[in-house]
């Protein structure tokens, strides 16, 4: 089976909203809802219901209660545990959403494969990071991370939608770079030091 462009690009469109997902749950999918409503992305069968008015006022509503749930202390940490599982199950809706060009048995297992999976992995780093700035500033920079965050997703996503092989290319170098710092963060900063002391 080949795979045309199209079908690339849909593949990296869907992973730069599922990396979008693990910033912020909604967000991505009321991205991916009003540019299909305005016929700039088409949706697959069977998730034309993205762009319905009832889920565009569904998401706008959860996308700001999300948002703003994030500048609450205490609140912000309660949810990144509860939106690991969510960023992940949001991330397969919102890469499957949008693969329009892939048959449904390549589809599915790219879906959960690759949109859950880099969903979990931007979810993963930044309740690392929020974690970190937590401990670090007493939680007085948490809500610049959930600036950060926020703007993140909808930039993401937004850019996505419009060249999504640039997206990937930068959802690539972010997860690269997440994954320097959380290794650092878990394994600590003078590894190498710590190996050459005798």
């Amino acid at each position: 089976m080949e795979l045309s462009l199209a079908s690339l690009l849909s593949v990296a469109l869907g992973i730069g909203l599922a990396a979008a997902a693990g910033f912020r749950i909604f967000v991505p999918l009321l991205v991916a809802g009003i540019a299909a409503r305005f016929d700039v992305l088409p949706l697959t069968e069977g998730f034309q219901w993205l762009a319905s008015t009832p889920a565009l006022l569904t998401l706008a509503t959860a996308a700001i209660f999300e948002v703003l749930a994030y500048y609450i202390p205490g609140v912000d940490h309660a949810l990144d545990v509860i939106a690991g599982p969510a960023a992940i199950g949001a991330g397969v809706v919102a890469s499957a959403s949008v693969m329009s060009d892939i048959p449904q048995a390549v589809m599915w297992p790219v879906a959960i494969i690759a949109g859950g999976g880099i969903a979990g992995l931007t979810k993963g780093s930044t309740a690392l990071l929020r974690a970190k700035s937590g401990v670090m500033t007493a939680g007085l920079a948490n809500p610049v991370v959930a600036t950060v965050e926020t703007v993140g997703a909808t930039g993401i996503a937004i850019l996505a939608v419009v060249v999504p092989l640039l997206c990937l290319a930068g959802v690539v170098a972010l997860l690269y770079w997440a994954t320097k710092k959380t290794g650092r963060l878990l394994f600590g900063r003078n590894r190498d030091a710590r190996a050459q002391s005798p």
